[in-house]
């Protein structure tokens, strides 16, 4: 049990907070997407709030509970969705959204602490030199730089930049150790992937260094197909189309677009696969020449003849993708959920119609196009109507079967998430950033079971958990 007491005796100058509301809530994200994770996770709640606003903070922090033997989860302001920022350990909860500085904006590049919103600091950017980042999340509204790189991976921007562990799109990050002395490390190169996409398991990144680009104002455009394969073919086209500057190329199969899009509805037939892109407004009418060069194509909106007034109350097409779409599915049908999925390249849009002939209307179609490898090609984020956990993990082993690798959003671990295998390079790191294991438990199996069988295709319960079992 965390003594919070001496953990508070040791940090006199640092806000810590015990009550059970405010634990509780800083204590989740959206892991309830998944209904085998809700299932799992509900429960689960820290046992106080460690609220860092400096360097200094979280260095103080980490030596205490180090000292203390507490585990120690950090946050940011909780968007991910596979459960990254929930103490399985209980102990504390290290918010740090108060570290929110820009510490420099200079030509293609920001400096900023791992608590600066996204969308925050795109505004600051444009004003500051006409730049934006090159890759956001759907939630770049509420979520953070320091958050998108542990626990993100790509998104909005994706289809022109790649993801995250794309060299290049993420240059520096400052990462505190958790020892009896904990050291600010500066990791360029290579060792980033030491803490990219590591969820804070072996460090705590409290800065980050990323590129930017000419920010435009995008147009939002969506457009209507009779058939899936008609839209997945216009959107791959669309993304192949180098010369066209875009910032988000998704599909979204009917009727699920009219039915959960509720401020475009009327814009969108109930029978109309659509394409949601971003189009930088040079490259407009290029957009508009392959769209009216497609057969059966018909454009049911844009932004680019319409006015401030006009937009208001409109969401941004970005919030229409990625895991947004989910969101708007479940806020209307609660026994909806997901899959993660990618449709490897070269074949990608036969494996599209293959999989979705075989699954029909339980599994419904969400695409987002990207650059992956340096091809383009697709992500899918297919809603689901969930019936039994028996037949998720049926759905799951089908598209492997058929050819589509799933990023398994309904575990809480990296490795199941993942590729099912251990990343040595962070192993290795947590070894020598995190001796006693303290970092996010239960997050990284082979820390706590180097002989865990990734193929028993069951859900990892590190220790504490089988405990609480």
């Amino acid at each position: 049990m965390t003594d919070i007491a001496a953990l508070k005796a040791r940090l006199p100058d640092i806000r810590i907070e015990d009550h059970p509301t405010l634990v509780r809530q800083k204590s989740r994200d959206f892991f309830w997407y998944s209904p085998v994770l809700k299932r799992e996770l509900d429960h689960i709640t820290g046992d106080c709030i460690i609220f860092a606003k400096s360097a200094a903070d979280v260095v103080a922090a980490l030596a205490a509970c180090y000292e203390l033997d507490i585990p120690v989860t950090p946050r940011g302001t909780g968007t991910g969705n596979y459960g990254q920022a929930m103490p399985l350990s209980r102990g504390a909860v290290l918010d740090l959204s108060f570290m929110d500085k820009i510490i420099s904006i200079e030509p293609g590049v920001l400096v900023a602490e791992a608590g600066a919103v996204m969308a925050e600091i795109d505004k600051k950017t444009q004003v500051h030199s006409g730049q934006e980042l090159r890759l956001h999340p759907s939630t770049a509204k509420t979520a953070t730089i320091g958050g998108f790189v542990a626990g993100g991976s790509g998104g909005v921007g994706s289809i022109t930049w790649g993801g995250l562990r794309d060299w290049g799109n993420v240059t520096r990050l400052k990462v505190v150790t958790m020892e009896a002395s904990p050291r600010i490390l500066d990791l360029t190169g290579e060792d980033l992937h030491k803490v990219s996409h590591a969820y804070g398991t072996n460090g705590i990144i409290i800065e980050v260094e990323m590129p930017l680009t000419t920010a435009f104002k995008w147009i939002d455009v969506i457009v209507g197909f009779e058939t899936l394969a008609e839209a997945a073919a216009f959107a791959n086209e669309t993304g192949e189309a180098d010369g066209i500057l875009k910032k988000q190329l998704a599909v979204v199969a009917a009727p699920a677009a009219h039915d959960y899009f509720n401020r475009h509805r009327r814009w969108i037939p109930r029978d109309k696969h659509i394409v949601c892109a971003m189009i930088a407004p040079q490259n407009y009418d290029a957009f508009l020449t392959i769209t009216r060069r497609r057969k059966g194509a018909e454009l049911l909106f844009s932004t680019s003849d319409m006015s401030e007034a006009d937009r208001k109350g409109l969401p941004d097409i970005y919030e229409l993708g990625w895991n947004h779409t989910t969101l708007r599915a479940l806020k209307i049908d609660p026994a909806i959920t997901y899959l993660q999925t990618l449709y490897p390249f070269p074949n990608q849009l036969e494996l599209v119609s293959r999989i979705h002939a075989v699954f029909g209307d339980e599994v419904v179609a969400h695409l987002e196009f990207v650059r992956f490898d340096g091809k383009i090609t697709c992500f899918g984020l297919p809603l689901v109507k969930f019936t039994t956990e028996e037949r998720l993990d049926e759905i799951i082993r089908i598209h492997e079967d058929m050819g589509a690798p799933v990023f398994n959003p309904h575990r809480y671990t990296l490795e199941e998430g993942g590729m099912k295998q251990t990343d040595e390079a962070q192993l290795a790191f947590k070894r020598e950033a995190d001796p006693k294991g303290l970092l996010n438990p239960g997050k990284m199996i082979a820390w706590d079971d180097p002989d865990y069988d990734y193929a028993a295709n069951r859900t990892y319960l590190f220790r504490g958990m089988q405990m609480e079992a």
